[in-house]
């Protein structure tokens, strides 16, 4: 029986990301999924800046971003191409850019291939989960080989003969909407499944060139909801000469002459030019706005698909799945290393959980509105429309997709300090670019790290810890001082030595302190970031953050020695 920290059943992009977030944290990862090979077919088709961060802190962001389609509009049209109201979104507080499109094959193959830099990351393709037993010290994951679906397209055949078993401290599903995993714990999905059928067809550009420079779909630069009565259309641009249409169809309209290539011919010529493309993938598909009823079982917890479905209309399906990983991953960490309570791991379904269902709610009023067929209902949409963006105030607060769930956890359902009326406690903290002591520019995560960070505002947070200082060394963290905008100390020959262990910042652009500003954070004062960086507490009293550490992860032995990490 070979043993690892974790198990994580799927390999699409949430357990792709829980295995990156995992192996780089120093945790031993057994990754199984059932099909032998990649899907290959594009699904999701945007991200946005917070899944961003999360591949920052994963270690993967620059890499998977130097293939996205940045900075794109997203409008709704009419069908005469009349722009309805245009989305765009310039501020990047939290450094990447907000609008990001990207080819999936892309992204999963890429994202598998840099797994190879974790030695104790082991992806097993072509396994099948046979079941599982759970006890108070672990998990026990039986598998077997499987020739796999291709996805749904045969059936998956598994040879119980190759059955093996693996010990695992904590099993992770990650296997999409029809979760072999929550199927096997009972746990049923809560919500809507949505009859309305959309045809999906995805197009490559035939150029010479590969579609790269393509000019096959120049003239469709931008995001579109074709707001039509006579058929609501989706066309969504994507990087490396790709590009997807979505079309909206009525409850008599026959599966089968939609999908053929006749009839998919006839639709995208309004858009393209025929002889310049070639159809990828077409298929009739309906959508589901459903969580689970419980996201942990003991031992077993649900992430992605397997725990919550997402409408399409807003691009938010895999996201969510990439926030569920970056919640989950430090917490097994702090369980598994730092020997935090596994109580803690409550809260990732109390964080997640109502954030998951905001999303939900958001994309299916958002189709609701793109996806009227009624004439008279469709002018009166374009009415309001034209209505609200010329009210001040809320003109601009639609253009910037204001509408869209914050990263902000409701009070009392979260891992962290009290939030008064002003606090920052249960909000992402920006990240703006900070100079390092050296001049240098840097990312205010690449700076801090990926653990538990104590900031001091223009002090050395490490001077008011004192005997604190095990707590904080237990859990990981790192010990930062940032400055002001040009507030550097200055003073006598050899007092600019460097402070062993201390990240020394300055705010050049302000960012950082405007912020701290708007939620009284003031000089002297120390911020906690939790690993995700969500603030964790600020405060002039140390001690109180200590404390509060110390009862949020259930820390009762001041003398525990963390459990190292695999060598990376």
């Amino acid at each position: 029986m070979n043993t690892y920290d974790i198990a994580v059943v799927g390999l699409g992009p949430t357990g792709l990301t829980l295995a990156h977030l995992l192996g780089r944290r120093g945790l031993s990862v057994l990754v199984l999924e059932r099909e032998p090979e990649f899907y290959g077919n594009a699904r999701a088709v945007y991200t946005d800046d917070e899944a961003l961060r999360v591949f920052q802190t994963a270690g993967v962001a620059d890499e998977i971003h130097k293939d996205m389609n940045v900075d794109s509009a997203v409008q709704w049209v009419k069908s005469d191409g009349t722009t309805l109201v245009q989305f765009r979104e310039t501020q990047r507080p939290l450094w990447w850019p907000v609008v990001n499109f990207l080819y999936q094959p892309y992204l999963e193959t890429k994202l598998e291939a840099l797994l190879d830099r974790y030695p104790h990351v082991e992806v097993r393709r072509g396994r099948e989960v046979l079941g599982f037993t759970q006890d108070d010290a672990g998990v026990t994951v039986r598998h077997a080989t499987a020739t796999g679906s291709q996805y749904g397209k045969r059936e998956n055949v598994v040879d119980e003969t190759t059955a093996e078993t693996a010990r695992v401290a904590y099993l992770i599903a990650a296997d999409g909407g029809r979760s072999v995993v929550r199927t096997q714990l009972g746990i049923e999905m809560s919500g809507k499944s949505f009859p309305e059928r959309w045809l999906v067809v995805d197009l490559e550009a035939k150029d010479a060139a590969g579609g790269a420079n393509s000019d096959a779909f120049r003239h469709l630069p931008y995001f579109d909801f074709v707001c039509s009565p006579d058929m609501p259309t989706v066309s969504c641009p994507q990087p490396g000469g790709h590009h997807r249409f979505e079309f909206a169809l009525d409850d008599a309209d026959d599966k089968a002459y939609f999908e053929s290539d006749e009839t998919v011919r006839r639709l995208i010529s309004k858009y393209v030019e025929l002889d310049r493309v070639e159809v990828k993938r077409q298929l009739v598909y309906t959508f589901n706005a459903v969580t689970a009823d419980r996201w942990r079982e003991g031992r077993v917890l649900l992430a992605g698909d397997a725990a919550h479905m997402t409408p399409q209309f807003i691009g938010q399906g895999m996201n969510a799945g990439v926030r569920d990983a970056d919640n989950l991953s430090w917490k097994l960490e702090a369980v598994v290393r730092h020997g935090a309570d596994p109580a803690i791991l409550d809260t990732y379904e109390t964080e997640r959980k109502p954030h998951a269902m905001a999303m939900i709610a958001l994309s299916v009023f958002n189709k609701s509105l793109v996806s009227i067929k009624h004439p008279v209902g469709a002018k009166a949409r374009d009415a309001a429309m034209w209505t609200a963006l010329r009210i001040p105030g809320l003109g601009g607060w639609i253009e910037r997709a204001g509408m869209k769930p914050r990263p902000r956890f409701a009070r009392g359902g979260y891992l962290g300090m009290p939030r008064g009326v002003l606090g920052a406690e249960g909000t992402l903290a920006p990240q703006p670019v900070v100079r390092r002591y050296d001049g240098r520019p840097i990312r205010f995560d690449d700076a801090v790290g990926i653990d538990w960070a104590v900031i001091g505002i223009g002090v050395d947070p490490r001077e008011t810890l004192g005997d604190d200082m095990a707590t904080w060394e237990q859990v990981g963290a790192s010990f930062t001082t940032v400055f002001a905008p040009g507030a550097r100390p200055q003073g006598s020959v050899g007092d600019g030595r460097r402070r062993v262990g201390l990240v020394d910042l300055e705010d050049t652009t302000g960012e950082l302190g405007r912020w701290l500003g708007r939620h009284r954070i003031r000089s002297g004062d120390v911020l906690v970031l939790r690993p995700d960086k969500v603030v964790f507490g600020a405060g002039s009293d140390s001690s109180v953050l200590t404390a509060g550490l110390r009862q949020c992860l259930g820390l009762s032995d001041p003398g525990f020695v963390a459990q190292p990490a695999e060598a990376i």
